[in-house]
């Protein structure tokens, strides 16, 4: 696996981080260590305690790995020089230039927070269909569902606001080398670069700033679709979803959403469901735009994968920061009194329903019968008129409370705060270089492995866990990875066709001149 990882650009952390304090364990040595701790699913370093210290540390060319509070140490001196964000863009740069994609999934990630030491907004978490408190990162990964890039929430931002101020400035930076402006003079349909996300960034007039200010097209669900289109103009069609054919039936049409002309393409389902889709790519064809945006599951599945098995959400320091205290953010107070004023209307409303249901009643009712009912619509409409009267005191003290206020002027007990950042970044973007690291080597084995789509990731993980002997040969200057044998016999011939995609890259082992060879026994 180390090829892998080298390849996707590990070591750019030493240039980031240049060195740590004198000491046994270098910066080298780190950043391997964590990131063979990312592929063996050793979730922090307190796991460290589990595994044979010596076994490990020969994989680092080491008698022995750091105990937990010497790595703990050495992560503190690293994230102390505030470098996890240019660490971050360094490794995105090469990602989006090596896959030259002018195509961006762009999806939030609540990580729900269950301390007290933090004062965070709350969110809506969608896998537990509740508002809980927790930080939000949004990520930017390509169609495959590989990373390239995570943004940090402080507060309670909406994805709109992370895109316009956070994420377009870094992918405009990042594609200027690989986007011909010559053609964007040429052709004033075609988009600098698209972005493909969910109905949270839902907004037609948001669509057209994008376009009208930087060129960018989007693809996106449409939201509150109440028609249904005629099922004799769907047609089928074959794309690609997430590298696969599929073949589906679509149709287009025009539509204006406030204001803003855009195309829709409808996908329907065997049980007749129409699924809506909405693009401000002139060019793009139908299929195309169906199929880039049904990828868009491929991010779903990289956030699952990422819990289960690289535990994504676990935190790696603890501790709380400061906000810029001038940040502006919606007033709690606003929010609580919109929700009283909600929770008044839904009572009254109640109450309406009964009234009205009993003077429909009374509309074809004997004489004695209404009689009956003259002193229940009495009581409801008293009722009625002493919530009215609530609701009014209320909007009358919302009134005075200001939507938006600054960190600063929320009361001190109440005044938010962020949880350390910055390690958690750094170590993000180690669990990003070891999938993509895992998944370059799925996919370089994959041809070779019978249903490979259901178990190739399996295998991986298995060879990452198997045996092996370590032989270096100081006079040959080489350094010989012999496997031990895997559970089958279609892994072990799986594992020698990886042996030599290996070999060919004629790695050194870092620090050393030492080529690796790799071998199975």
């Amino acid at each position: 696996m180390l090829p892998s990882l080298l390849s996707q650009g590990l070591m750019k952390g030493s240039a980031v981080y240049v060195r740590l304090k004198k000491g046994y364990y270098g910066l080298v040595t780190i950043l391997l260590l964590l990131a063979y701790m990312a592929l063996g699913r050793i979730k922090n370093p307190e796991q460290l305690k589990t595994c044979k210290p010596g076994e490990l540390g020969k994989i680092l060319g080491l008698d022995r790995v750091p105990e937990t509070k010497c790595l703990r140490s050495k992560i503190q001196q690293i994230v102390s020089r505030n470098q996890a964000e240019t660490f971050n863009r360094l490794l995105a740069n090469d990602w989006i230039k090596d896959d030259h994609t002018f195509y961006f999934y762009i999806d939030g990630h609540v990580r729900v927070y269950h301390g007290n030491q933090a004062r965070l907004g709350k969110k809506y978490v969608a896998r537990e269909k509740l508002c809980l408190a927790g930080t939000s990162e949004f990520w930017v990964n390509n169609e495959m569902g590989l990373p390239y890039l995570v943004v940090t929430g402080e507060l309670n931002e909406k994805l709109k606001e992370i895109i316009l101020d956070k994420i377009i400035p870094v992918l405009l930076e990042e594609t200027s080398d690989i986007v011909c402006e010559e053609k964007l003079r040429e052709d004033p349909a075609c988009p600098r670069l698209t972005l493909v996300f969910d109905r949270e960034a839902y907004e037609p007039k948001f669509f057209k700033i994008l376009w009208d200010s930087y060129r960018i097209a989007v693809i996106t669900y449409r939201k509150n679709v109440k028609d249904q289109w005629d099922e004799k103009e769907f047609e089928t069609h074959k794309t690609q979803v997430i590298g696969k054919e599929v073949v589906m039936k679509i149709a287009e049409s025009r539509v204006t959403l406030s204001g803003v002309k855009l195309r829709e393409i409808r996908k329907l389902s065997d049980n007749g469901h129409q699924t809506s889709i909405l693009t401000t790519d002139e060019q793009l064809c139908i299929k195309t735009v169906a199929g880039k945006m049904f990828s868009r599951w491929s991010q779903e599945n990289f956030f699952r994968y990422m819990k289960q098995d690289y535990d994504l959400d676990r935190l790696v320091e603890y501790g709380v920061e400061a906000i810029d205290p001038v940040k502006k953010l919606v007033n709690p107070s606003y929010k609580k009194l919109s929700y009283e004023l909600k929770k008044l209307r839904e009572k009254q409303n109640r109450l309406k329903a009964k009234f009205y249901q009993i003077i429909e009643k009374n509309l074809t009712a004997d004489i004695d019968t209404m009689k009956k009912d003259l002193q229940n619509e009495a009581e409801l409409l008293e009722g009625i008129e002493m919530y009215q009267i609530k609701i009014d005191e209320k909007l009358k003290e919302r009134k005075q409370a200001p939507y938006y206020i600054q960190v600063k002027d929320m009361p001190e007990d109440q005044r938010f705060n962020k949880l350390k950042t910055e390690s958690k970044l750094f170590i993000n973007s180690i669990k990003m270089i070891a999938y993509r690291a895992e998944t370059a080597v799925a996919n370089s084995i994959a041809p070779a492995y019978g249903r490979a789509e259901d178990e190739i990731r399996m295998l991986v993980k298995e060879i990452i866990k198997s045996d092996a002997d370590l032989i270096p040969d100081y006079q040959s200057k080489t350094l010989t990875v012999r496997l031990h044998s895997l559970s089958t016999p279609r892994a072990n011939r799986t594992a020698a066709e990886l042996c030599a995609v290996l070999n060919d890259t004629e790695t050194c082992y870092p620090e050393t001149d030492l080529k690796m060879a790799y071998t199975t026994v």
